[in-house]
């Protein structure tokens, strides 16, 4: 295969995963979702692996409505190599219903990716989310440690769909 063709199918790829929205084949998202309710800071607890968090602690979302309907999200985490934050500014919008935890979400111009709550709290104090791959997915909390026996039903849950919770990092959080 030729180098030119190895790039256009590379960049194929990247596409098609960048611009889907739907969680992964066989995972449910929650009903009943309340975005009012998912609005504020959430803590990264766990996360796999992907280049755009690469190497962050202190990782934490913040959502807070949009004018034109939307969410703003506001990802942040500590880069303790460079010894700096990082901040990324997106939008969210619901792919169906807004009952429904599934979402789209851009931090780069018109290209989506899924944001799939798979598991939420009765009181909205964690949330397992997963993007369009099972090779996206991250735990989160309103409060910076979760107990053992939380992060253990939310990992069994990832695992019961086909995550490779093996993988998972855990994020510091201070």
């Amino acid at each position: 295969m030729t180098l030119w063709k190895q790039i256009l199918t590379g960049a194929a790829a990247l596409a098609s995963v960048a611009c889907s929205t739907t969680p992964p084949k066989g995972v449910t998202v929650v009903d009943n979702f309340d975005s009012q309710r998912y609005l504020g800071t959430w803590y990264e607890i766990a996360r796999l692996d992907h280049s755009f968090e690469r190497g962050l602690q202190q990782v934490t979302a913040t959502y807070s409505e949009r004018e034109d309907g939307g969410i703003r999200v506001i990802n942040r985490g500590f880069d303790a190599d460079k010894q700096r934050w990082k901040e990324s500014e997106g939008k969210a919008y619901f792919t169906g219903e807004p009952t429904r935890g599934a979402l789209k979400v851009s931090f780069f111009g018109p290209f989506y990716g899924g944001y799939n709550v798979i598991a939420l709290d009765s009181d909205y104090r964690y949330a397992l989310v997963v993007g369009p791959t099972r090779h996206y997915m991250w735990i989160l909390s309103r409060t910076p440690q979760l107990s053992r026996d939380v992060t253990d039903k939310l990992v069994a849950k990832a695992r019961e769909n086909g995550f490779p919770t093996d993988a998972l990092i855990w994020v510091q959080q201070k």
